[in-house]
């Protein structure tokens, strides 16, 4: 399209035409090659936009291997967990989970606390708190852990995606800015001259823009993910609360009567 423009334009004036062939990435990044100092503010503003577009796809990427591992295991780790009849058992099946596995951990932790109550059996301990109060704050601190676990990268993201367009503004400013101080020493005011700086100018903002979306689309995404794990942990919590205070869980207390 734009060499289509450039031909019509050449056609109907030699000036136009000029203007517009130096338009573009390619003839910017000339341009802030050929004279690095005058161009330091918009190398500066580019250097950033792709440090952020790098660390965006760095997350992008490593959150969506996590939630895809999470999904995998979570229904198999959880089932195997409640359907090993034998609880030593299910305990060491927990254990020979990875190190990333969240459920596991939780389940651990509960049954750590369960343990060390149970030998604290008339201590101070067991005094002050007894063992569905101890069972739960473990449990809390297990669920609160493996959230915060699961937004790493997040706030990178958020940042991304809220600050990359004003940065790429800021580079287009300042090159409208440099464009008109130009402009204004040449004495050439015509549209011809205005139109290929200006233009230029506003390449930082589109590169704003590119770095910006993908960064606010994973983030929501990823958000939006991370609420069904939450309530996966709280539903996982909340059994392993009433395995570990009165023996069973609630459903199957319920279908024993």
């Amino acid at each position: 399209m734009l060499q289509e423009t450039t031909q019509a334009a050449a056609a109907t004036g030699g000036n136009a035409a000029s203007a517009l062939t130096q338009m573009g990435v390619d003839h910017l990044l000339a341009e802030m090659m050929s004279d690095p100092g005058a161009y330091a503010v918009s190398w500066v503003v580019l250097i950033t936009l792709l440090i952020m577009s790098a660390m965006s796809v760095y997350w992008i990427v490593i959150n969506t291997f996590k939630n895809i591992s999470l999904r995998r295991s979570a229904d198999r780790v959880v089932s195997t967990f409640w359907e090993t009849p034998n609880a030593q058992d299910a305990i060491r099946y927990m254990e020979e989970q990875p190190r990333t596995e969240p459920f596991s951990k939780i389940a651990l932790d509960a049954a750590q606390a369960a343990a060390h109550h149970q030998r604290s059996d008339g201590s101070r301990l067991a005094e002050t708190m007894n063992r569905s109060e101890f069972v739960d704050r473990a449990l809390r601190q297990a669920v609160t852990r493996e959230s915060m676990r699961l937004e790493s990268g997040l706030t990178i993201l958020a940042t991304v995606g809220s600050t990359a367009p004003f940065v790429g503004l800021l580079g287009t400013v300042w090159g409208i800015y440099g464009a008109l101080i130009r402009i204004g020493a040449t004495g050439q005011a015509s549209i011809d001259a205005v139109a290929g700086p200006v233009g230029e100018a506003l390449i930082m903002t589109a590169l704003g823009l590119f770095t910006a979306i993908p960064a606010v689309l994973a983030y929501n995404f990823f958000v939006r993910l991370n609420r069904v794990t939450y309530n996966q942990f709280d539903t996982f919590a909340h059994d392993l609360h009433d395995f570990f205070a009165t023996g069973s869980r609630v459903g199957e207390a319920a279908a024993k009567r």
